[in-house]
């Protein structure tokens, strides 16, 4: 099992609008647009970069370090 990344992104799922631009914007192609309802990180992939939390417009995203 791979070493998953200490930082993930976390999304609100309750202001997400699954516009799909943390999806385009992730480099390392983690996030997915789960049955067209709202954005969801791939936990194996997230490296917790930001580029996600900083794009999205409706700030439904933010960057935490596991527990």
């Amino acid at each position: 099992m791979a070493k998953l990344s200490p930082r993930h992104a976390v999304v609100n799922r309750e202001i997400c609008v699954a516009c799909g631009t943390c999806v385009d914007v992730c480099p390392m192609e983690a996030m997915q647009i789960v049955q067209g309802s709202f954005a969801s990180p791939l936990e194996e992939k997230c490296v917790g970069c930001g580029m996600c939390a900083k794009e999205c417009p409706a700030s439904a995203i933010k960057v935490e370090v596991r527990s």
